[in-house]
Parts: C-alpha cells; structure tokens; sequence
C-alpha cells in the first residue's frame, strides 16, 4: 500500500498505462524478460533504441508495429506537444531488430488522456481515443492496403437518380467531410425530406467503396429502431437491383449479444451503454423517450473497457434524433468508440451545434422543405375556453366527486373548503368534463371552417397531458362525434400492457401498438388518436392532417419534433385512401391550439424538476437508470414508505413476486442505507484503497454512492415500478362537475393571416401568368363576357395543371385563405373545380367578395326565372320547371350545358334529349343557350 502511495506521477501514469494496455487484450512486459508465446500482442517497456529508450515499443505477431509515449497525467493540456517525441521514436531504429521503415501506429498517453495517429492516413492526425486498439484490430489494418481515411478518396461521385436535391447535398457534403477527416458532422434536415433514406444511402456507399467494416445506427427508443430497421430492409439502392439486406447484414440489437458479421447494428442508446456496461436492459427502458424522462442520473456511472465490444469496433456511427442523444448519461457511450460520428436532427439548438465541432453538412429547414414541395407547411387555428385560461373554484360544503387515476375508481365527498384551481392543475389534480367536452365541441363545429368540403374528420392526432387525460379525451370525443370506440383510439406504449390476475396469470393479452399504428396510418379508422409521448416524435403518420394539442410543451425542440408529425407530403390517391373525401394531395396542416402552445414561452434545456412534483414513477425509473443523488433517493424513499402502508397484503405480495423475491420493505430499507453517510463512508474509503482513519475524497464518495443506490435499486425494475403505478392508492383527482365552460375563441391565428395572404398573393400570381396560355383563364381575363362558354374539361384541365405546378395552391386551401381575409362566413364549395371557378371570378373581379358557384348559379336561375314569368309571356310549368332544376344542377358542377349532356346521368334517366324536346319543342336549343348566359352571368 505504502509503495502505491508513495509513486511518483510518471510511475502512477505506466501503472494506469499498463491496465489500459491489459484490459485491450496487450500483454506487457520488460523488453529484457520479453516472451512472444504468451500471446499475440506484446507490449515491452523501455525498448531500446538508436534515440534511447521508447517508453513502450508495440509487436504484433512478433513484428514492432508502434509505440506508446507515457507522460504524467497532469500533462493532459498539453499532451499534443508530445507528438514530436513519439514520432521520433517511431521513425528511430530499434535494438537487436532490422526496422527498415517507421513503425505505423503512434500513441501518447498519461493513463487518463490517449492519443492516437495512424502514420497511414492521408495527412496524419492524431485523434483522442477511449483506449489502446486491440492487437488484433491492428493486424487487420495492417492487411489492409489503405486505412478507412484513406478509402474516402476511392468513393465515387454520388449517381443523383432517386434522390431530392437535399439529399445529394447532405450526402455530398458528409463525404467531402469524411475526406476533410472531419470526426463529427451534423446533418440537419426537416421533418419528412428523407433523412434515415439519405443516412442509408451513405451508409451503402460506406460499405461498398471505403470499405468500411461495421456501422453503428444508433437511436434513442425502439419504436425509431423499428422504423430504421424497415428502412433498410426495404432499400434499393440506385446502382444496384438489389436490396440492401441481400448485400449487407443488418442487426437490430434486442439482447446482449452482437453477432460479429454484421456490417449494420440499430441499437438504442439504452441498449448500448447497457452492453458496454455488461448488463441486461429492461426493455421497458427503450421505450422511454429522452426528453420525456424527467429524472436523470447527475453522476451516470462511467462507461468501461468491454473486450466484447471494443472502442474501434464501429467505423461510423449515424445518431438519429441526435439533438436529444448527445448529453450527460449517453455522451460517454457516443465518445467510448474511435469512431466518426454523424448526428441525423431536424431540430438543432446550440449544444448540437458545438458538440458537432459547428460542421453542419447539411441545413435544410422546414421553410426550405415547405418552398420545396418536400413537407408541407402548417396553420395555427386557436381554441380558447373561460376554465382553460383562468381555471374555476370549488365552494365550501359542495359534494365533490373524487376519482382515482389508475383504477377509475370513484366516491363523493364534501368539499372542505373554498378552493381555486388553476389551468396548470387541470387534468392532473382537477378534472373539469365539461372543458374538455367544450374544447371537442368547438374542434367539431368548427372542422367546416378548418377542413371545407370534408364529408369525415381528418386523420387527427391529440397530445393529452396523461394517460388519464388521454382515457378522458377520448371517451368524450366518443360521445361528441357519436362514434363507435374504433373512431378514437389511444396510442401510447402503458395503454398496451397484458393484463395479469393476483396470482400471476394472463388474463387478457394487450394489442400490439404498432397495430393500432398501423391502422391510423393506412385505414379509414381511428380517425382520430390520443397519445401521451409514443408518436410524439419520429413516427412516420403521413395522412396526418390536424394536430390537436390539450397540453403544454416548454422545450423547443421537443415542440419542433411534435409538429413534425404533420409536416409529411402525402399525394391525392394516398390521401384519398384512407380520408375518401379529400380533393387533393394534402397540401398543408393545422394545429389546433386548444392550451396555448403556440405562444407559451420555449427553452432548449429541460426544465428544473422539484422533487416534491416529480411522480412516483418519474423518481424510480431515474433511480433504475443511475439517478444515484441523494435528493431523488430520500425522495423515492418517503413515497414508497407513505405507500407501502396503503397496501393490501394481497399487492405486496404481487411486488414481491415481480421483484424477484423481493419484498418492497426490503427495496425501502435498501435504498434509505444506500444514502447513509457512514454506509458511504465505508464504501468510499473501499473504492479508494485508503485505511479506515484516512480521507477518501468526494470523488470515491459520490462512486460509493452511485454503487450502492445500484446495487439497491437492482429489483426494481420497469415492471415492478409499473406494477407499484397500478395499485398505488394516494392518487386521487377531484372531478369538477359544477364549473361549466365555454369558449372564448375558436378562430384561425394571427400567423395564419399571414399565411393567407401569402397564398393569395402565390395564387393570383399563377392566374396571372399563364391568363393568356390556359383557355378558361384566357376567357376570364381577357374575354369576360364570353364566361358561358367555359365547359367542364376547360376548368379540369386547368385544375390538372395547377395541381400539377402548384400542388399547394390547391383550390379548396387557397378558399379557406381568401375566407379568412374576406371574413367570409358563407357555405364552402362543393368541389375543388367549382372551388376554382369561385377564385377566378373573385381574382378577375367579376364577384367583389367571395361567393360560391353554386349560389351564383342559382341565384341567377332564381333571378331569371322571375323574370320569365312576370312578363305576359307563357310560363314554365310544373314538369318543365322540373326539367330546367337538372339544367341548373348540372351547370352547378359542370359548369356549362351541352345539347350532348341530354344523353347523360341524370337526364337520360328522365327520356333524354327526346323528353326535352317534348317539353320545350323548337325553343330547346335558344334556352339551353340562353340558360348558359343567363346562370353564369
């Protein structure tokens, strides 16, 4: 013990060497006492040399690869400076053996801080690594005729077939990077332009023409692995017929074991720092969204050497969401691997930027996208209600309903007391019915507004606070649209869990959600779903048309990342197969806001947590995943302890069974000992090395501490917290019957005004330019009196082409746009072709304000018929005025009558061209033409 203590800082700096070289799989030896048989890589200290003695001279297979130049660790800031000296060393001629070149491999080293550089590189740069590379990993490279960096000048030019013009870019950039010998680079792309499409197209060109070995897709929930993991399986690239997985092997890992041919591993960030770790990951943890998770470690407990899965195991590693990935717990596992590192994000904030040294290869926001065609833009329709915005009261000695959030139970209550809520209690605390069933009423009478010509509800998603919130909005959206239970579904990962009886048996096997998914994506049905966080983010739901937000989101990028969901382009007979009503390709989104969410403050950091606030389950899945201070602790042991004398002996005996054996009292004693001072104390000083009188700094405390909250918190895993969720009794909401609400505001948002007139100003620009090319503008513009001979096929092919130049200028939305600004509050057009109609005569000036076809049509008819009929002239009669209704309909959606028409739906039904004849004789002809003049004058 004396002797470790009394080391100086260059003989601390080789002992920690010397285990970093062992862990790597190096035997180390003095260069007098050498022997080769003892393994495959011998590390020799002090190797003798024509410029004296190398530090530590590196054989593979007997033969001098590199060497190692130790330093004390305080010469960390400056260990660059060093570079010299090893290179040197490298270059110089070793004792009893005939080096005729420089020996490849360089390193520098204190035993904190390693360095590393390749003298096979184009340029030779050292880089920082976790550890010594393995000796095996040096004979391949040894093999091989040219390193990794050096392979990048072999990748072709990119072939541009198949691909948007964002993506060449990303791509060709990020290669140009990769020859640049940039480490890390960010490829910012928007929602919905093709970003796991672009990654996988690098990765393929990686893979086949820089000979890359293993690449390592790294996400942070299962759900995007999923996703990733059916993307690859169905890519083709554009120089190949086949598909991916049938050149390269791909692996989603799902245990602790990586198989060592895969040329592609998808893995959770969960999942890897588990492995890295050596331990086993309960999978609930892969379902747990980063920035949903409210407790997290202060001190994560550091990553390890893993002989299983090294530092240079991945070339490359591709971190989706990487905006989200890159920070406390799971920046150790990113920067364990000598890898390059590409961030995927449509949603960068500083911290992103920086960690990826500002080498941005890609900016492709969502204004770029919506300009492009690539996503779709968004407007912003506000619903505000009295109890949203200001909360209520509940009077003194009022009966109370009271309901329990878990198990719905419910009693009643008088309440004690006066008491005032406000609108940051609702749903959590207090629960008003009738603000929620205000709020869902006021989104269905105002859907005619929002979506006009719509005979369904758009495919709508609604972001609910809780689980509870959620099960609430959906039973009343239920009742108010009066639908059937498969209208409105929820979508979140604890509404799908098998349900099991006292005694452990299954009693009803829970739907997968990717089923419910599935059915929202690609059925009529849901229409509508409520999720809590699973399709927050970075799920793929392209008819998505509305997004319905009934909570608040304070970060930024989390909010970004929400209404990403809608941004997805989606064409007509896409859309129209799951929404049959739709006139078009989706051409825009809407946000309902129904909580404010559009204009509440945003933070790119997380918001600081008071513990008293943080829930039961919050507290103990932070401790599970490494949460080691002792504020979390103490806390998830007063929650606990005040639970556990709520508890039926029946529950504490299903905790038990899920704990392993494990009784919760045991769990609660545990974990109160893991944050003891002098339990800690004693630990501490263990970890140090140091006798029980001596001092073992903070350091081995706060490692004793993390290792004994680990070590209690071992039971207590993602279903038993679940478990313990479920049959936890303190949870109680007060259920305001009384306070009914009303709404205050249901109207589009000041934005959208903008956006208004900014797709009023794209449309009459298009009229504009081609008035003289297209037939029915000609007409209108140029001829207006001529108006009664623009036919059916002269609007539909006018239709076509818009929809073809401007697929975003569609009809009915360019309505909606001129309704705003008009403050028009009339009926909205049938169609999007009588929609059109309706737009040029109002663009031409032919109408001053806007005004339907369909009421021009028959307001005109009404006008003419009057005027028929009281002259002494003769008079229509019943059977004729029957017969000129059909006239007037069908020039309602035709637009134009021809004698030909007679012979079509829904005259030939009634005798054609024949029965008019009858009825009007040798005038026929005049009144079909006087009819076209009169109706659309």
């Amino acid at each position: 013990m004396s002797g470790t203590l009394n080391q100086t800082p260059e003989q601390k700096a080789r002992d920690a060497i010397d285990t970093k070289l062992k862990a790597a799989g190096w035997c180390v030896q003095d260069h007098k006492k050498v022997d080769f048989n003892v393994g495959r890589g011998i590390a020799l200290r002090e190797y003798p040399s024509d410029t004296g003695p190398v530090d530590y001279v590196i054989f593979v297979d007997r033969k001098p690869v590199g060497v190692i130049e130790a330093k004390p660790d305080d010469w960390g800031h400056k260990i660059t400076t060093v570079e010299e000296q090893s290179n040197r060393y490298a270059n110089a001629k070793l004792k009893h053996i005939n080096n005729d070149e420089p020996l490849r491999f360089v390193y520098e080293s204190t035993g904190v801080i390693t360095r590393f550089t390749d003298q096979k590189d184009p340029k030779p740069r050292s880089r920082e690594v976790f550890s010594f590379h393995r000796p095996e990993t040096l004979a391949q490279w040894l093999e091989q005729a040219k390193t990794l960096r050096g392979c990048f000048d072999d990748i072709p030019p990119l072939l541009h077939e198949g691909l948007r013009d964002c993506q060449i870019n990303a791509i060709e950039n990020l290669e140009q990077s990769f020859r640049d010998n940039k480490p890390r680079a960010l490829v910012q792309m928007a929602t919905g332009s093709g970003k796991t499409y672009t990654a996988i197209t690098s990765v393929y060109r990686l893979l086949k023409y820089a000979d890359a070995k293993r690449i390592l897709f790294l996400v942070d929930t299962k759900n995007l692995g999923e996703q990733a993991e059916q993307e690859f399986m169905s890519y083709i690239p554009n120089d190949d017929n086949r598909k991916f997985i049938e050149l390269y092997t791909v692996q989603r890992l799902k245990s602790s074991s990586v198989a060592s041919d895969s040329q592609v591993c998808i893995s959770t960030i969960q999942r890897m720092y588990s492995l890295l770790k050596g331990e086993e990951l309960d999978e609930s943890q892969e379902e747990i969204n980063p920035a949903e998770q409210i407790t997290k470690p202060k001190e994560p407990l550091p990553v390890v050497y893993n002989e299983k899965i090294s530092p240079e195991f991945f070339d490359i590693i591709i971190i989706d969401e990487c905006h989200r990935s890159i920070y406390n717990l799971w920046r150790q596992v990113i920067e364990y691997f000598d890898a390059f590192l590409i961030g995927l994000t449509a949603t960068p904030d500083n911290r992103t930027y920086g960690f990826f040294n500002k080498n941005i290869v890609s900016e492709y926001d969502h204004d770029k996208a919506v300009a492009d065609g690539v996503n779709v833009g968004y407007e912003v329709f506000s619903i505000e209600t009295e109890v949203t915005k200001a909360g209520a009261k509940l009077t003194a000695k009022q009966q109370i309903e009271r309901r329990e959030k878990l198990t719905r139970k419910r009693r009643w209550d008088v309440q004690d007391e006066d008491e005032e809520y406000s609108s940051k209690q609702l749903d959590k605390d207090i629960v008003n019915p009738s603000q929620i069933r205000t709020v869902i009423e006021s989104f269905k009478n105002s859907l005619s507004t929002i979506f006009p010509g719509r005979n369904e509800v758009p495919k709508t998603l609604i972001f609910a606070k809780t689980d509870s919130h959620a099960d609430d909005i959906i039973q009343i959206v239920r009742e108010e649209f009066n639908e059937s239970n498969q209208f409105c579904k929820k979508v979140t990962h604890k509404a799908f869990k098998d349900t099991y009886s006292e005694r452990g048996e299954l009693i009803q096997k829970a739907a997968d959600p990717k089923d419910v998914l599935n059915d929202f994506r690609n059925d009529y049905y849901p229409r509508i779903a409520v999720t809590v966080d699973m399709i927050a983010t970075g799920t793929d739901v392209r008819p998505l048309e509305c997004l319905l937000f009934m909570r608040d989101v304070k970060s930024r990028n989390y909010f970004e990342q929400m209404k990403g969901r809608g941004t997805r382009v989606l064409d007509e007979d896409g859309l129209k197969k799951v929404t049959p009503s739709a006139m078009s390709a989706k051409t825009h989104f809407v946000i309902v806001d129904a909580i404010g969410v559009t204009k509440s403050l945003k933070t790119n950091s997380q918001p600081l947590i008071t513990k008293p606030t943080v829930s039961l389950g919050d507290l103990a899945r932070g401790v599970m995943m490494g949460a080691s201070d002792e504020e979390t602790v103490s806390s998830l042991v007063g929650r606990l302890s005040r639970l556990i004398k709520q508890l039926e002996e029946s529950e504490k005996q299903q905790i038990k069974k899920k704990a392993g054996g494990v009784q919760l009292q045991t769990m609660i004693g545990d974990l109160a000992r893991a944050i003891d001072p002098d339990a800690i104390e004693t630990k501490a000083k263990e970890i140090a090395g140091v006798p029980e009188s001596s001092e073992p700094g903070d350091d081995a405390r706060n490692k004793a501490r993390a290792a004994l909250v680990s070590e209690a918190a071992k039971p207590m895993t993602g279903e038993v917290i679940e478990l313990i969720e479920t049959i936890k009794r303190d949870r109680e909401q007060k259920i305001d019957h009384i306070n009914i609400d009303e709404v205050t505001r249901a109207e589009w948002d000041g934005d959208s005004k903008e956006n208004a007139e900014a797709l009023v100003r794209d449309f009459e620009s298009y009229l504009a330019e081609h008035r003289d090319e297209i037939e029915a503008l000609s007409i209108y513009f140029n001829q207006p009196a001529r108006r009664s001979e623009v036919t059916y096929s002269m609007v539909k092919t006018l239709f076509e082409q818009l929809k073809t130049d401007q697929p975003k200028l569609s009809p009915t939305r360019v309505w909606s746009a001129y309704a705003l600004l008009d403050d028009y509050k009339g009926e909205n057009p049938v169609s999007q072709l009588t929609a059109l109609v309706g737009l040029i005569r109002r663009v031409s000036h032919l109408d001053n304000s806007l005004t339907p076809y369909a009421s021009i049509v028959r307001k005109n008819f009404q006008t003419w018929i009057m005027q028929r009929h009281s002259g002494a002239g003769e008079k229509f009669n019943e059977e004729q005025m029957a017969w000129l209704h059909m006239i007037r309909d069908h020039m309602i959606s035709s637009f134009h009558m021809e004698r030909d028409d007679l012979e079509m739906p829904p005259f030939d039904s009634k005798g054609g061209l024949g029965q008019m004849y009858d009825l009007f004789g040798d005038s026929m002809d005049s009144l079909i033409k006087e009819m076209n003049r009169e109706l659309v004058a």
